[in-house]
């Protein structure tokens, strides 16, 4: 069976590249404050290569389980024919490699070091043998991971003395990815638990994980309120996430997938949230 353009762009996630480009984009630019070929390939790796890698094997192994998912066969993730479930695989794991060895051969032994843990973490989440989403609470630590390490890749691909300052930013950014990531895994209570996949929301309860990734956007608020000025302007931004999953603090595993719609209202938050960062980071490069 062959695969399509379609069928990868699908794998891809098109609704998430900016989640993963724009954090490694923006810390290589707030620490370099240079536009060079390492920082315009760094983004487009982690714009779709690396996207195809995560979602593409998270779709291989997931195949059974997202045939029961009503929230797959569109933007929340392709359902492709099980006869071309290999070659999904194959190009998920084949077409990020001219870009890695390029990007390993442009930095230092370190930055090497956290792409390739950012690789692991992305393999491990989905494949046999670790299956890291399948543990619940390091489900959603790995899951952050995968959108915190681009930015402490280019932070450390840059190459500078990287100010301690900067580190409760990128600690908030974590507490909102392991949030973000909870609060996603609701919805899927119910087709997790009839594939025989364990999730911190099947193991800890819908409800139960609704109101701790509200507590985890709040976490998320105060450190950034730790952070050197004008983060603290930023610590703003987390309160939407948290007023919008304080709404379904009264879910029950029986009525998770109602959340869904909380969720594609978190899918546009995030844009409005990303052009707010952007202004934050303009004034920080004035700033600092």
């Amino acid at each position: 069976m062959s695969l399509s353009v379609r069928d990868l762009v699908l794998a891809s996630r098109p609704v998430s590249w900016v989640n993963t480009a724009y954090p490694f984009a923006a810390a290589y630019l707030l620490a370099t404050r240079t536009v060079d070929a390492r920082l315009i390939v760094g983004t487009l790796f982690f714009l779709v290569p690396y996207n195809l890698l995560m979602y593409g094997v998270n779709d291989v192994f997931d195949h059974e389980s997202d045939l029961a998912n009503p929230r797959k066969g569109g933007a929340e993730g392709g359902l492709v024919d099980p006869g071309a479930l290999r070659s999904l695989l194959l190009a998920s794991l084949a077409l990020p490699v001219p870009l890695v060895v390029w990007l390993l051969a442009q930095g230092s032994a370190a930055a090497g070091v956290v792409l390739v843990l950012c690789l692991a973490a992305v393999l491990g989440y989905s494949v046999p043998g670790l299956r890291l989403k399948e543990r619940p609470v390091l489900d959603s630590m790995t899951s952050s991971a995968h959108f915190v390490g681009p930015a402490v890749y280019g932070l450390v691909l840059a190459d500078i003395a990287v100010p301690q300052r900067i580190w409760p930013i990128v600690a908030a950014f974590f507490a909102w990815g392991m949030a973000s990531h909870a609060f996603g895994a609701v919805q899927d209570v119910l087709p997790d638990r009839a594939g025989g996949i364990r999730s911190i929301a099947t193991q800890l309860g819908a409800r139960r994980v609704v109101r701790l990734a509200t507590l985890a956007y709040l976490v998320s608020s105060v450190l950034l309120l730790l952070g050197p000025w004008p983060a603290p302007l930023a610590a703003l931004l987390p309160l939407p996430y948290a007023w919008l999953v304080w709404r379904h603090r009264d879910v029950t595993d029986e009525t998770s997938a109602t959340t869904n719609r909380g969720w594609r209202h978190f899918l546009g938050l995030n844009y409005l949230t990303g052009f707010l960062v952007t202004q934050l980071l303009i004034a920080a490069v004035m700033w600092w």
